[in-house]
Order: structure tokens, then sequence, then C-alpha cells
């Protein structure tokens, strides 16, 4: 015997189920809605405190003094009845990028101005052209500085996936060859673009999102191996997509220098950077002794720093004509736009090797003046990470004092044949539009890390 509700159901359905409510198919507002939740979900967690180490943990928050600058316009506002203390701006910051820039568009005009005649008839096409970008530069640098800096951490992953994609069009017919090198996209108006410039920033904005998403897993050996992958993933797609190794170890150093400064021991890093050298020694030992005859012309590069004087004719000639210049220059120098090595002696003076052509009008003293002004800039992002609101923001203003920390010494290295040749340019000064632009969009980032930077009453 069945119950007789269940008779009568059955009588009517018949052997058919229950009908049920079909759900509908997930569509593009569903998938929008949750890529929105999950864009809010990532500025939520970028803005918590993270797990620092266990020696800063109990250290009471500090709170930032004003620097020169910033503290003679607060005066002013002081007198004029401003309220003290509503937002803090890194005057002292931005008045170095002026001044940098402003040299640096002097020197290039200098180094340039022969071989810009020679080649275009115009003595100032490279000034015209970096004088425009570095405009731009500044506009670009005031509208990201207002930006909140935690919207870049909520897409830090798709401005990481962005820079790969943009490094693989060079591997299309979009890709544009200079000076032998694939490194380049083609734009309009004969226009370039380098999509390398664009992984600097990406892997400082994207490694530092993810420490702070790990926490306490960033100290663990699972942790490290998941952020070295994915700094390691960035700078093969620079090496092997763009064929720039120089910009690839810069990309690799950047990752490492961020998780050694959020990671609490320093002992693993001391030994790492050891063993690291003692390889490097071993490695070129035995290139320099088996290699002697390759055609691969990294190889070639550092059989030529070991040996300068014997490949002065050839491989070495860019880096003795540098040392002449600079030897040539003494203290005070032969005078601005006197130097000889830049009619035609050194190839793309205005690029990589203007600092020898520096030396040489300015002498060391112009030389230190470089280094003052640089010291100065890498304090000033020093000041801004050690008072950054949040670890995000701190880790951010540390990758860029990283890049730029890292590209001078290694421009420096260079020129004066510390190091092997490279394309490492002198940031700021030597000519180059993408580097310039996206330089300049860095700053802003840190300038707007500095706004939100708490005074002391």
């Amino acid at each position: 015997m069945r119950p007789v509700g269940q008779n009568i159901r059955q009588s009517r359905l018949g052997d058919t189920q229950p009908m049920r409510p079909v759900s509908p198919a997930p569509g593009y507002s569903t998938y929008r809605n949750a890529y929105r939740e999950s864009i809010d979900r990532r500025r939520e967690m970028l803005r918590t405190s993270q797990p620092q180490a266990e020696h800063r943990r109990n250290r009471p928050a500090a709170k930032a003094k004003r620097g020169s600058v910033s503290r003679l316009l607060a005066e002013r506002k002081r007198r004029a009845g401003a309220a003290a203390g509503e937002m803090y701006f890194d005057y002292d910051l931005l008045l170095v990028i002026i001044f940098l820039m402003c040299f640096g568009l002097v020197m290039l005009y200098s180094v340039s101005s022969y071989e810009a005649d020679a080649d275009f008839g115009n003595d100032l096409y490279y000034f015209t052209r970096q004088a425009l970008i570095g405009a731009a530069g500044f506009v670009v640098m005031f509208l990201v500085s207002k930006i909140d800096y935690h919207i870049y951490g909520a897409f830090a992953v798709e401005i990481y996936v962005f820079a790969m994609f943009m490094m693989a069009l060079v591997r299309t017919p979009l890709g544009l060859t200079l000076n032998g090198a694939r490194r380049w996209i083609k734009l309009p108006a004969g226009q370039t673009l380098q999509p390398a410039e664009i992984t600097k920033i990406a892997v400082i904005l994207f490694i530092s999102y993810e420490l702070c998403r790990l926490g306490k897993k960033a100290y663990t050996l699972a942790g490290i191996a998941r952020v070295l992958a994915f700094g390691a993933i960035a700078s093969g797609g620079v090496l092997f997509l763009t064929d720039n190794l120089s910009t690839a170890i810069i990309v690799m150093a950047i990752t490492c220098i961020l998780i050694f400064v959020i990671h609490p021991k320093t002992k693993p890093f001391v030994v790492i950077i050891i063993a690291a050298v003692i390889l490097a020694v071993i490695g070129i030992a035995v290139l320099s002794v088996i290699a002697a005859n390759s055609d691969n012309f990294r190889i070639q590069r550092i059989i030529s720093w070991l040996n300068p004087e014997a490949t002065a004719a050839d491989g070495s000639y860019q880096v003795m004509q540098g040392l002449y210049a600079i030897g040539s220059g003494g203290f005070f120098g032969k005078g601005l736009g006197n130097s000889t090595q830049k009619l035609g002696v050194i190839p793309e003076a205005q690029n990589d090797m203007i600092l020898v052509v520096i030396c040489e009008e300015l002498g060391v003293f112009g030389a230190l003046l470089i280094l003052i002004l640089f010291g100065v800039l890498l304090y000033r992002l020093m000041f801004i990470a050690q008072n950054a609101p949040d670890l995000y923001g701190s880790l951010i203003a540390t990758g860029i004092f990283a890049h730029i920390a890292i590209q001078v010494i290694f421009n420096i290295a260079v020129v004066t044949g510390l190091f092997p040749t490279t394309g490492i340019t002198l940031p700021f000064i030597s000519y180059g539009g993408t580097a310039i632009l996206f330089l300049m969009a860095e700053m802003g980032v840190a300038l707007g890390i500095s706004r939100r930077i708490r005074l002391e009453d």
C-alpha cells in the first residue's frame, strides 16, 4: 500500500520525476561581479598589516619627519593660515628628480649634438625628443602620484601578465631590430616601445603583492621558491623574448632584494651571495680558457673584459676609449661641450656611455655631483620605504630603490671597466624615451606612497 498523496502525484505526473528549477548559465555580468569582488579582496588584503620579522614586531610605528624642502613649504602654509600636518608630500624627492632631469637634458645635448647633426642634420634631435618625453613623463608622474597605490596592487597580476604579453609581441612582425638587437615594438608615427621597461615596474608591483599575500608563508622555503619562480619567469621572458641580459639580471635582482628585505634571517642570504661569487669566479676562469674561439658575443665580452688591452681594437674598444675620456678630464674637466671622445670616437655615447663624456667635460667633480644626486634620491626612497603606512607600500618603495641603485651601480661599473660591457643606461640622464617614461611613472608611485605617510606633530 502507498500513501494516497503519493498515488495522486504519480497519477498526475506519470512516471516522470518532479521538475527542478534550472539555474541560468553564468553570463558576462556574473563573471564581471566575481572579478570586481576579487579586486576588492585584493585591495583590502593589501591594506591590512602583514606579519613581519620578529625583531620588528614589537617596534613602535615610526612617524615621519619632514625633509628640508617639505619643512620650508609647511612653514609657509602655516604662516598663511593653513592647517599643518594635513598631508605629507616628499618635495625633496621631487626636487632631486627635477634637478636630475634638467642636468640630464643639458648633458644629453652636449654629448649628442655632434652625432645628431651628422646623422639627422639637426643638433637638437636627441635633445628635443628627450625633452618632449621628459615633459610627458612629468605629467605621468603627477597623475600616478594622485592614484592610491593599492589600486596597482589590486591589478598587479594583470600588470604582470600584460608585461609578459608585450614582450612576446617583440617576436611578432611588430618587433623592431635596432643595432642588431630585437628589443622594441613599432608604434605609430615612427615611435618605438621597449617592453622590458614595463617588466621592471610590473615585477616590483607583482612581487610586492605576492609577498604580502603569502604573509608568514613568505618566510618558508616553499614561499621563497614560489616568489623566485615568478621572478625567474619574468627574467627569462626578458632574456629569451627581448634578448636583453642586463635587464634580465636587474629584474631577478629586484626579486631577490625584496625577498631579502622581508625575510627575518640574514645568514642564509650571505651564504648564497658568497657561493654565487665563488661560482662566478670559477665560471669566468673556465670561460677564459675553453671559450677563447667562441662566436657568442656575450662570451667575447667577458674575454675582452678580462684582457681589455689585447682586444682594444674591437672587443673592448668602447670601454678603453671611455677610460681615456675619464682620465683626460681631470678633476674639473675640459669644460662643457669640449669633449673630443664624443666626436664619433665613442659610438652611441648618448646612451649607456654618457657618463664617460660627463667625466671628460666636467671631470671628477661632475661625477661626484651625479653620485650625490643619486645618493639623495636613494635616501628619499629609503625614507619613504621606512615610513610607508603598510607593508605593500614599503615593498614597492624598496623595489624602486633597488631598481635605481642596481642600474646606477651597473652603469658606473661598466664604464669604468669593473663589469663586462652591457647595455645598462644611467637613469634620468641617458637617452631613451621608454626608460624615462616608465622611470617617471615609478617616481609617481613613490610620491603617491609618500602622500600617505603619517607626520610627526
